[in-house]
């Protein structure tokens, strides 16, 4: 698909996204600006991995033209990186695990199992990222529902998309990581058996939508995770993944969220550069504890 700037007469008319192959309405925005100098923030109660963990970051983000927001927390060792955390990025299909949590916590409430048709739907969502079936559950839930689980979970600075633009909701990668801390880890917000279902989807998600944040991961880890992919007519390509990694002495997660991407091979080259600085030093970090 070719990009071309759109016209001030042409801006107030509607252009087409793809959001994980399904067309969607969106506005125009603002014209993509200049990615700003990465200034990657990390502490740690490891002596000297804070400063490496900046240094390999920033270094993996040299001269990628991506905007990048990241959100790291490792429990082991109590390190936590972020970057642009607060900023907003339209979601794609990242909210799906959103939507899955929005869904276990209201059946919380209302003390009810999955039928087997949500269940269905929700495999379907997280393993194959399912457009159709996150139209379902999205629908079901509806507004208010969406927005009583971000309260809930403390993820007060992501909003729900207008409508039924799900992949349009505005997220940030300080709230992705709330959602991930969330899910593994107990809670009052979502039960063992909720946390253990979101994981277990996660950790089934199709060989091919196993790239990024999985990208030099340990061999070791039990990998879970969900990407999303968008391309509007401004900030060219949204390419994000969100992760965590646990077992065997991992306990850490890894939020990336990227736009102004020409291709969606940038964004996801960017994520990868990310997480293989990550992973190398916490593997290395978890050797020698």
């Amino acid at each position: 698909m070719t990009h071309q700037r759109i016209s001030r007469r042409a801006r107030g008319a509607l252009s087409v996204a793809l959001i994980g192959g399904v067309l969607l309405p969106v506005g125009a925005a603002a014209a993509p600006a200049v990615a700003a100098a990465p200034a990657v923030v990390c502490t740690s109660g490891r002596a000297g991995l804070a400063a490496k963990l900046s240094k390999d970051i920033t270094a993996a983000l040299k001269g990628r033209k991506s905007t990048t927001a990241l959100a790291v927390h490792d429990r082991t060792t109590d390190t936590r990186c972020t970057l642009h955390a607060t900023q907003y990025f339209d979601s794609a299909s990242v909210v799906k695990v959103t939507v899955l949590a929005a869904l276990l916590w209201d059946l919380k409430k209302a003390d009810r199992k999955l039928t087997q048709r949500e269940t269905d739907l929700s495999t379907s969502m997280i393993t194959k990222s399912d457009n159709e079936a996150t139209n379902a559950l999205w629908k079901q839930l509806g507004p208010a529902k969406i927005k009583g689980f971000l309260r809930a979970a403390g993820m007060t600075r992501t909003v729900p998309g207008p409508a039924g633009a799900w992949g349009l909701t505005q997220v940030t990668a300080q709230d992705e990581k709330q959602l991930l801390a969330l899910v593994t880890a107990r809670n009052t917000v979502l039960s063992d058996n909720a946390r253990a279902f979101i994981l277990d989807r996660m950790s089934k998600v199709v060989p091919s939508q196993r790239w990024g944040v999985p990208a030099g991961a340990p061999a070791t880890a039990t990998v879970q995770l969900k990407n999303g992919w968008l391309e509007r007519s401004t900030h060219g390509w949204r390419v994000h993944s969100i992760g965590a990694f646990t077992g065997k002495g991992h306990d850490y997660l890894i939020t990336v969220l990227t736009h102004d991407n020409k291709t969606m091979a940038d964004g996801v080259n960017t994520i990868q550069a990310v997480a293989e600085a990550v992973h190398k030093n916490l593997t290395r970090t978890a050797a020698t504890t």
